[in-house]
């Protein structure tokens, strides 16, 4: 009965709050990224980022005000790795937190021996479980140009990670996914990865993947959509496990490597 409802209200919110034609035209334009996307999925995308204006709740830190563009262009760019996943995926969370720029995040944690210490980072992006996703205003702003740097993507794929826990770049796999095989895939491409980056190899990918296995999904996700043909040549088997999650191929785009 909550799955009719709910998709009754969404209809029903589709019907009554239209991405208006030429703030939608304007927002796919400035947007390099979704070259990839075939031609009959942005009825679906233009519906998702429908639904995410409407039933996301977006607050602007430090008196930011939010225009309509930049809603928009946070919606669209979080929409896209759930192009072919369904909307119901975001459901557990409501609240994006939109600063000017870099923020300082404060967290707190315990070691081992029970002793509590206290961290400050300046941050792009965070995103909580079950809680809101953060992001700053400029980095959305410099996203989407195919760079590999997509703050927006990068903290949904946390969210995507976190719908069996906490973020460990392992998040719920689709039935027919191998689960050893992603395990054996990811596990071997970042432990290459964190070799090259401490050998302070040039990389197209974002050495901040090294940080952890959450970190790579998120910034390997990133990659995925905004350098998919990079990704392919550099960690092949891997673009492959992410194309079988996302359900999308964005290298076909650009036709085949050289």
């Amino acid at each position: 009965m909550a799955s009719l409802l709910r998709s009754l209200r969404r209809k029903a919110i589709l019907r009554g709050n239209p991405i208006a034609d030429q703030l939608w035209q304007q927002g796919i334009a400035e947007l390099p990224l979704l070259r990839h996307i075939e031609h009959g999925d942005f009825a679906r995308l233009r519906e998702y980022a429908a639904l995410f204006l409407a039933e996301k709740s977006m607050l602007g830190a430090h008196d930011l005000v939010l225009d309509d563009a930049l809603k928009l262009s946070i919606a669209i760019q979080a929409c896209v790795p759930i192009l072919h996943l369904g909307f119901s995926l975001y459901d557990d969370w409501q609240t994006i937190i939109v600063y000017p720029s870099e923020f300082i995040a404060t967290h707190e944690y315990t070691d081992e021996s029970g002793v509590v210490h206290a961290t400050r980072d300046i941050l792009a992006g965070e995103a909580w479980l079950r809680g809101p996703l953060v992001v700053s205003a400029a980095e959305v702003r410099s996203s989407g140009e195919e760079d590999g740097v997509n703050v927006v993507i990068h903290e949904c794929a946390h969210k995507l990670d976190m719908l069996n826990g906490d973020a460990n770049g392992f998040p719920p796999l689709h039935r027919g996914m191998d689960r050893v095989r992603w395990s054996t895939v990811f596990q071997s491409a970042y432990d290459d990865f964190c070799s090259r980056v401490d050998a302070n190899e040039a990389t197209s990918i974002d050495p901040y993947a090294a940080e952890n296995p959450a970190e790579f999904f998120a910034v390997f996700s990133e990659a995925f959509f905004e350098i998919p043909q990079q990704l392919l040549h550099a960690y092949p088997a891997v673009y492959e496990q992410l194309k079988d999650y996302y359900r999308q191929d964005p290298a076909k785009a650009f036709g085949p490597l050289s």
